[in-house]
């Protein structure tokens, strides 16, 4: 807990009242969901949403701000939601790091790794905590793969494949914003606006990143935009394993199958149920010492039993707030948000010279060289940014 004050329940400031910033207040603090914790402070640099906002809410305990440096400086807050277009995010939460006020940050911790690197400089300094919006990571699928993964189970990695297609977006949805599916507003497509919980979880269950990365990427295949709606990605891993990363926003019906292969088995995940295949033998072994041509290693398939807890935002949330309280560990530290977001660039930069394969980390300095290049060709958008749309059905299954 940053600063002596000695609280009871955190107040929490909001910033961007958007299609995220509003889930949290509606579906989240207006439903009673955090225990510890409630809002004490808005902020959005539209009015109108503000407006809106004020609207459905008549909450009269709640200040509202149109400067977020104001509602930082105002006292009222112990902690802060960060609900902002992508390239903002390290800024503010650096800013609040500056103030020691407690920050959570939603995905992806930023657009480029340099801004990323230079907002975990600033936690290490900080007294406040940093968290990051990985509610992926509380799905009870992805922690049983991790668990099994990490003892053993599935032997040494062998492949990590994982297709993730049901991400199927219109596109009134790219011209509800004008920053959105732009290089200047957003950043990029698909990759850092639907994918930073796999690209996150893809190394978090596996427990490590691949060391190089071939990124196929079609601009604006599907929609009328002018970043990446289709991807297909090649890994290698430190041991020689590979692994092949897909997605979409333009296909339908989409799946979301992830599987990791290794010489004692696989795991897979697919519409929120787990099998977990295992080996009588290591594969590797038998290939190895066995006399026969075609020795078959047996195997048997179980559904995996996990705990049932699958607590997404309303979880990091209160885990975040006990946390600031000492009432218990933060369950994903803000610092782990570079590794997606490297991925993500590598991904990214591979794409943008024909799929030639790049080593991880990119270079922060030569990605960002690149990315203000595209940023300068970048066409403005106008949309109405007042617009908000109802997200509530859309957490527990890919993350979205």
């Amino acid at each position: 807990m940053s600063g002596s004050k000695i609280m009871e329940k955190v107040r929490f400031g909001i910033i961007g009242l958007g299609n995220q910033g509003s889930a949290y207040i509606f579906n989240i603090f207006g439903k009673d969901k955090v225990e510890n914790g409630y809002i004490s402070a808005l902020c959005d640099n539209n009015p109108e949403k503000i407006k809106n906002v004020k609207a459905r809410l008549q909450d009269k305990s709640i200040e509202y701000f149109t400067d977020y440096k104001e509602m930082l400086d105002s006292g009222l807050c112990d902690a802060v939601l960060v609900e902002t277009p992508h390239y903002q995010h390290p800024e503010i939460v650096i800013e609040c790091l500056k103030r020691d006020i407690n920050v959570l940050c939603d995905k992806p911790a930023g657009v480029y790794a340099k801004q990323v690197a230079e907002m975990n400089a600033a936690a290490e300094k900080s007294k406040a905590l940093m968290g990051i919006m990985f509610n992926q990571r509380t799905n009870c699928v992805y922690r049983k793969m991790r668990e099994i993964v990490a003892q053993g189970g599935i032997g040494e990695i062998q492949r990590v494949n994982w297709i993730i297609t049901d991400w199927f977006r219109t596109q009134h949805y790219y011209d509800m914003g004008s920053w959105r599916a732009t290089w200047k507003g957003e950043g990029g497509g698909v990759l850092i606006n639907q994918c930073p919980h796999q690209l996150d979880l893809v190394q978090w269950v596996v427990g490590k990143m691949p060391v190089s990365v071939n990124g196929f990427c079609k601009y604006g295949r599907w929609h009328d935009i002018e970043v990446e709606d289709e991807v297909t990605a090649y890994f290698e891993y430190d041991n020689g394993a590979t692994g092949v990363f897909i997605t979409t926003t333009g296909e339908a019906p989409g799946i979301n199958r992830f599987e990791i292969s290794g010489t004692r088995g696989r795991v897979t995940c697919e519409n929120g149920r787990l099998f977990y295949t295992r080996c009588e033998e290591d594969s590797a072994e038998v290939c190895k010492n066995s006399d026969e041509a075609f020795a078959v290693v047996k195997s048997s398939v179980t559904e995996v039993v996990t705990d049932g807890k699958n607590e997404q935002h309303a979880g990091i949330i209160n885990n975040f707030a006990n946390a600031v309280l000492g009432k218990e560990p933060l369950f994903v530290k803000g610092t782990e948000g570079i590794n997606g977001v490297e991925l993500m660039n590598a991904i990214e930069y591979s794409g943008w010279h024909g799929g030639e394969k790049v080593l991880l980390p990119v270079n922060p300095d030569e990605y960002l060289t690149e990315l203000n290049k595209h940023r300068e060709k970048s066409v403005e958008k106008h949309a109405d940014d007042s617009a908000v749309a109802d997200t509530s059905d859309t957490y527990a299954g890919s993350g979205k």
